[in-house]
């Protein structure tokens, strides 16, 4: 797994892409319980070089009704994007992920971290991706239809705070889903295996 991450972290496939160049972002352990598929790193998480070091990170967080210490420890949590590097700025935030990443790193990650318990897919990307066609017309009725895809995929939208009125239209999320989510982590990180 280090030779992998190690690989990964030096990659720079795609370089002329990069507005402020390859950085790619991930953090994984073969003991890995959980592992969270984002979209790809901000700019904050870029300087940092910590995955979900920014705000969207801290609301994840509280959904998943995890402790920083819990979040960050790769024994538990293995922390996966769409595109390892920041993609650059778009029209109405940033550019989707690199589509070069998936395709060359996930499968290697993952037979990497054979005892996963759970896939929290965040976002259309990670959701088309790796839904295909059971993925729903939209994000939102995907997210609604969460126990679809239940027991390896959880299906959540972006917790980035620019969401602040998809969650005030679909009160659903917070009542229904996250209670289910929450249930399900606390059972992942318990096991013992």
């Amino acid at each position: 797994m280090d030779q992998l991450l190690n690989q990964i972290r030096n990659c720079s496939h795609c370089t002329e892409h990069l507005p402020l160049g390859p950085r790619p972002i991930v953090a994984a352990h073969p003991e890995s319980k959980i592992a969270i598929i984002g979209q790809a790193p901000g700019t904050k998480v870029h300087q940092t070089g910590i995955p979900w070091d920014d705000p969207s990170g801290k609301q994840l967080r509280k959904w998943l009704g995890v402790s920083e210490e819990q979040f960050y420890d790769e024994r538990l949590f293995a922390l996966i994007p769409m595109g390892f590097c920041y993609p650059g700025k778009g029209k109405s935030g940033d550019l989707p992920p690199r589509p070069e990443c998936a395709p060359l790193w996930h499968k290697p990650l993952f037979q990497n971290i054979p005892n996963l318990k759970l896939t929290i897919l965040i976002g259309q990307y990670a959701q088309r991706y790796y839904l295909g066609d059971a993925m729903k017309k939209n994000l939102t009725e995907t997210v609604k239809n969460f126990k679809n895809y239940l027991p390896n995929y959880m299906v959540l939208p972006h917790p980035s705070p620019r969401n602040r009125f998809w969650l005030s239209q679909n009160p659903w999320f917070e009542e229904e889903v996250l209670p289910e989510l929450q249930k399900k982590v606390s059972v992942c990180l318990e096991s013992k295996v």
